[in-house]
């Protein structure tokens, strides 16, 4: 079992930047993908960016090049650097593990980022 916490939301105006943390516990099967998906209000979630454990990324077109996903392995963390925000980019931000061979899906509990002047 895996338990996701997020944390770093809060308010930023556009342009700024904000750093997203999500602390993983309990057994980090491998291989595995962790990634942050996001969820508007009345829209359906949606991926935001990926990586596997051995650092392979991937990202959605409206934040590449602005956003950046890494993950500590010793620290159980992956982060999310948000760049250039725009106040498309307002939504729940949801952490999430995926362990590949058993096909088994964790979510954290999400953190709310606002893009707003």
């Amino acid at each position: 079992q895996v338990q996701l916490v997020e944390s770093g939301g809060g308010l930023v105006q556009p342009g700024g930047s904000l750093r997203l943390s999500c602390a993983a516990s309990g057994s980090i099967f491998s291989p595995n993908v962790m990634g942050w998906y996001r969820q508007a209000p009345g829209k359906q979630r949606e991926l935001v960016a990926t990586i596997t454990n051995n650092d392979n990324t991937n990202y959605a077109d409206s934040v590449k090049g602005r956003f950046t996903i890494s993950r500590d392995n010793a620290k159980k963390t992956v982060y999310l650097q948000m760049s250039s925000l725009k106040p498309e980019d307002t939504a729940v931000y949801y952490c999430n593990f995926r362990a590949l061979t058993w096909i088994l899906d964790y979510w954290g509990q999400g953190t709310q980022v606002t893009v707003s002047s």
